[in-house]
């Protein structure tokens, strides 16, 4: 059966233009631009946008509801200094109980349609999105920026012991360029033109997340998305690889099935993560923002 997906909400003028500022921020903060160090102002014939270094802004001009949040949601993330390094964000869809899936894994929809749209200004404003291997075989995502203006991003398939299909889309559709990362002596799938096969030496617990980005740093990429499933999020934030984390919470209860996060138990809370978080609504379901490098300290 093939499932629609939702319908997506309708954008105000304002938030359109909003997006088109954000995505210009975006470009001028790339690593490896060649022009003057973007100082933090857009100007648009009386309109005038001003952003500090963490991503905080001003308009001389009234926004409304919907642009507002677009800026506040994204222009942190753009301002981020990738020339210290890349800079990794991951997205998680998940119910109230913590559940990404049913134990079948079917996951269409637990999050809706703002949200869908999120993902996809997400996937335009990084340069990579990594995959795990289960949910491209399971999902066959596209990973594209369909439902919003940009480009899309270097669509990464982690799979260590080469088991997703050839038939997956990725491999077949050219749509923007793809990696498999497999590893050492283990064939990929790298016939298509768009399609090149990278090796990657094991770690002790199976894939390094430093490797991985370490190596899309090489070839330029600094933005980059963790896009799922829990297990490889959860590889990468036991790692701490993670720089942020987007996580999006739909009023569904699940009851059983797939986690979002598995990591390694701990004894008390005072070793539970506590990082800096801001919150915004998109449609029915929550965003919660993680800035995982701005930790609340216990007892605070």
């Amino acid at each position: 059966m093939t499932l629609r997906e939702p319908s997506l909400p309708i954008a105000s003028e304002q938030s359109v233009e909003a997006w088109r500022w954000i995505r210009r921020v975006a470009a001028l903060t790339r690593y490896g631009r060649a022009e003057a160090r973007f100082d933090g102002v857009i100007v648009e014939g009386d309109l005038r946008l001003e952003i500090d270094a963490h991503g905080g802004w001003s308009c001389n001009h009234q926004v409304d509801d919907q642009a507002a949040r677009l800026l506040s949601i994204w222009l942190p993330w753009c301002m981020t200094d990738t020339s210290r390094g890349p800079c990794v964000i991951a997205q998680i869809g998940q119910s109230l109980d913590g559940r990404i899936a049913t134990a079948s894994g079917a996951s269409h929809y637990v999050t809706g349609a703002q949200s869908l749209v999120h993902l996809h200004q997400l996937r335009a404003l990084v340069d990579a999105v990594v995959v795990g291997a289960g949910t491209v075989d399971a999902d066959d995502p596209q990973l594209t920026v369909r439902h919003v203006e940009g480009d899309n991003p270097l669509r990464v398939v982690l799979d260590p012991r080469g088991r997703v299909p050839a038939e997956r889309g990725v491999f077949r559709q050219p749509v923007a360029p793809t990696w498999h990362l497999v590893n050492e002596g283990v064939a990929g799938h790298g016939d298509a033109d768009h399609v090149s096969v990278k090796p990657l030496s094991p770690g002790p617990s199976g894939i390094d997340p430093a490797q991985i980005v370490a190596l899309l740093a090489e070839h330029g990429h600094r933005r980059i998305l963790v896009e799922g499933g829990g297990l490889t999020i959860s590889r990468f934030l036991e790692a701490d690889c993670l720089d942020r984390l987007h996580s999006v919470v739909a009023p569904m209860l699940i009851g059983s099935g797939r986690p979002a996060l598995t990591l390694p138990e701990i004894d008390t809370l005072d070793e539970a993560l506590r990082p800096a978080c801001r919150h915004f609504r998109l449609g029915d379901d929550m965003l919660f923002d993680l800035d995982l490098r701005d930790r609340v300290a216990t007892g605070e």
